[in-house]
């Protein structure tokens, strides 16, 4: 039997950064996979948009067995094997993402059924390690700075971002698809290779995670989740009030926060005239705009706790309301053209998101290990699923909008403006959702982000 993991030493600032590295790796991936690959596709092979937003939607949808994925990892009582796994599926289909992009323009039916695998592959790895990470950093960090941790390790997931889009950029001009494809297939080895000593022995050290035979398991340990069925288990934590409510919650402000993801770059290209080099550097200037964001609440909340600048209810409110205002302005922005500075605008929005996101993350990793059963994987798996279906509809409905208003509209300009006030709307509907998961108010003692605190902790 599984030995059921007992926290033997809390995980501080240097084992906490060590995960980060593997959102960092996982995050290098995807924003290949959904940025670049997407407006190839869209601008360079000029595909129907709705093509790269199906494949993004598929990756999304395969997502939804995240919360089995997370009772998988909780039967078994471990996460490093997921981690790894994951990260390998994902990884393969990175690559394989670029060589079916590649493809695509000399045999096109052939590139876009590869194109299928590919991204059906990274949406299982980004489900099999995603979710088990997060379970991973849950509980191996004290409940009181689970907080701290989450946005420690999600900045790192930004950093992987900016890094990669810049980095990438750079390499991917003069653009050709050979280019592409040993960029992306670079990235992906590297990233597999990053996290898997990343990850490595962290989990046995902290957690004292043990397959030996003939211990006693606890009754909330590994055995006694593996008895109750699947479907029992879901229904069980469905049935809790509290994480039914942030799953919706989850769902709406995902669907908000995601939906430019498949769009920014192709408006980028059709309106601004930008190259596929820079189009990928301004998404790396979104993603410089989330880690401020971030980094400036963390730090509101660190020194400021117990006022109303330092909740997280504050940020999450006031980040969907500013990304709901950014994209207002986006959408008039576009019908001005290049006069219109796009740039400080991307980076003010990606701002705006940090912000959001950061109460979000907190309140996830504060609420993934409360209710009456051990079921840490699944209940995480349950919010992972309704931001992967979210995040599927959102890119789907996006680009699918954005077809049918340049047909009907005749303009690209005006078609993406009526997308981006529908985001907006979008945006508004999860604030107003907000104040129901924040009713009560949750303890700000969970809620407090200080990451030097987290160096209390042991490596």
């Amino acid at each position: 039997m599984n030995e059921s993991p007992v926290l033997q030493r809390p995980l501080g600032i240097l084992g906490v950064l060590r995960l980060g590295l593997v959102q960092t790796a996982l995050g290098a991936i995807v924003v290949l996979t959904t940025s670049t690959i997407n407006r190839v596709m869209a601008v360079e092979l000029a595909l129907p948009a709705l093509l790269p937003g199906l494949l993004v939607g598929l990756h999304y949808a395969v997502q939804m067995t995240r919360p089995r994925l997370g009772y998988g990892s909780d039967c078994g009582g471990r996460r490093t094997p997921w981690i790894i796994g994951g990260m390998a599926v994902l990884a393969v289909g990175g690559a394989l993402a670029a060589v079916a992009t590649a493809l695509t323009s000399t045999h096109t039916v052939a590139g876009i059924a590869l194109a299928f695998l590919a991204f059906t592959l990274v949406g299982i790895g980004v489900g099999c390690a995603g979710t088990s990470l997060l379970v991973l950093l849950a509980k191996s960090v004290t409940p009181r700075y689970r907080g701290a941790a989450a946005t420690t390790v999600w900045v790192m997931m930004i950093v992987g971002f900016i890094v990669t889009t810049i980095v990438a950029g750079g390499q991917l001009d003069p653009f050709t698809f050979e280019r592409l494809v040993i960029v992306t297939s670079t990235v992906s080895i590297i990233a597999f290779v990053v996290a898997c000593l990343a990850v490595w022995g962290i989990e046995k050290r902290h957690l004292g995670t043990s397959p030996a035979a003939g211990e006693n398991v606890p009754e909330s340990g590994a055995s006694s989740v593996a008895a109750v069925p699947f479907k029992e288990a879901l229904a069980d934590v469905w049935s809790e009030a509290e994480s039914r409510r942030f799953a919706i919650f989850v769902f709406v402000s995902m669907l908000a926060y995601s939906a430019q993801d498949l769009i920014l770059e192709p408006f980028a290209g059709a309106v601004f005239m930008m190259t596929p080099g820079e189009s990928t550097q301004l998404s790396g200037t979104q993603h410089g705009g989330v880690l401020a964001g971030m980094l400036l609440v963390a730090l509101c909340c660190s020194f400021f706790s117990g006022r109303l600048i330092g909740s997280l209810r504050f940020w999450t409110l006031s980040g969907c309301l500013a990304s709901a205002l950014v994209l207002s302005g986006l959408a008039t922005g576009g019908l001005l053209g290049e006069r219109f500075p796009l740039v400080p605008a991307v980076f003010c929005l990606g701002i705006a998101n940090g912000a959001f996101a950061v109460g979000a993350i907190g309140s996830m990793m504060d609420l993934v290990g409360r209710g009456a059963k051990q079921r840490e994987g699944l209940r995480m798996g349950l919010w992972g699923a309704a931001q992967a279906i979210a995040f599927g509809l959102a890119g789907l409905l996006a680009t699918l909008a954005v077809d049918a208003a340049r047909l009907v509209l005749g303009d690209a300009a005006l078609a993406y403006a009526l997308v981006f006030f529908l985001q907006a709307a979008v945006f508004l509907l999860a604030a107003w959702l907000a104040q129901r998961v924040y009713a009560p108010a949750q303890p700000e003692a969970h809620g407090t982000f200080s990451v030097g605190r987290l160096a209390m902790g042991s490596e």
